[in-house]
């Protein structure tokens, strides 16, 4: 867990909490209206479960977490701010994943000409959604694991 735990008002916490409250309703409401187009064949569960391991399986990657994480509360970031951002993460492990978000259209890299050529990097408008979205998990795992906590 990150020390310390980041202390947020009772009005915000409360927010959050709706927002997270909000979220797994409609989690739930999606859920049961994809259930009705699930069928013994084609899109049974085996099927079901496979095309949602397919749909995240970008955000499993070693470093992919970490790296979106760093655009979407940093913002825009050059290769070496990346790096030193990211605790532990070699130039060359850095590079591979930047381009592997890159081709799955998460991240932008962005090219301006010299001299020097300067190279920075975004996410995407998909990335952006992808960081809306993950949003609320992300502060319901921090409150669940203590590291967002109410300022008494």
């Amino acid at each position: 867990m990150v020390e310390p735990p980041m202390k947020v008002s009772k009005h915000d916490l409360s927010i959050i909490n709706q927002s997270i409250d909000t979220v797994h309703e409609m989690g739930t409401q999606i859920r049961k209206a994809l259930e009705e187009y699930s069928d013994e064949h084609t899109h049974n569960t085996a099927w079901e479960v496979q095309a949602g391991v397919e749909a995240l399986e970008v955000f499993g990657s070693r470093w992919t977490i970490e790296i979106l994480a760093a655009l979407y509360v940093a913002g825009e970031r050059r290769f070496n701010e990346l790096r030193h951002l990211l605790n532990g993460i070699s130039s060359r492990t850095l590079s591979d994943k930047l381009r592997k978000c890159t081709d799955s259209g998460l991240i932008e890299r962005i090219v301006v000409d010299g001299p020097p050529v300067r190279v920075s990097y975004r996410l995407t408008e998909h990335g952006i959604i992808c960081g809306r979205l993950l949003g609320p998990l992300v502060a319901y795992m921090k409150i669940r694991n203590g590291a967002l906590e109410e300022d008494v």
